[in-house]
């Protein structure tokens, strides 16, 4: 898990820094004896599993490590028979790659940011 947050510290403003999913959710790729990406197979109950905390070293990018985790993602998924997997990312065109897609005509992804100012 060390490796893992020492990873993901190289993203601060991409990746959530707290609460990450449990070390035995991730996959990662290792070159010489060093973890230079991970993913991970978050799942919220037998229908559906979220992939996330995808990061891959700077050094390491755009050689195929980020298809290849997904893909795990995408095996473990089948393995447990969940339905159906999302990933909440800024990496459109890598997941569009893989055959994610925009929520079907019947499903919207809403979200809220939550000021200081606001009062319950």
């Amino acid at each position: 898990m060390p490796a893992i947050r020492a990873l993901v510290r190289l993203f601060p403003k991409q990746l959530v820094q707290r609460d990450l999913p449990r070390v035995t959710s991730f996959f990662v790729a290792v070159a010489k004896g060093q973890v230079i990406g991970c993913c991970a197979l978050q799942i919220y109950s037998k229908r559906i599993a979220e992939v996330r905390t995808l990061a891959v070293h700077p050094d390491f990018q755009d050689h195929g490590a980020a298809t290849k985790l997904v893909e795990q993602c995408r095996q473990r998924a089948r393995e447990r028979g969940i339905k159906e997997i999302f990933a909440v990312t800024g990496q459109i065109h890598l997941f569009e790659r893989m055959g994610f897609a925009t929520f079907r005509r019947e499903k919207t992804a809403m979200f809220y940011e939550i000021s200081p100012r606001d009062k319950l």
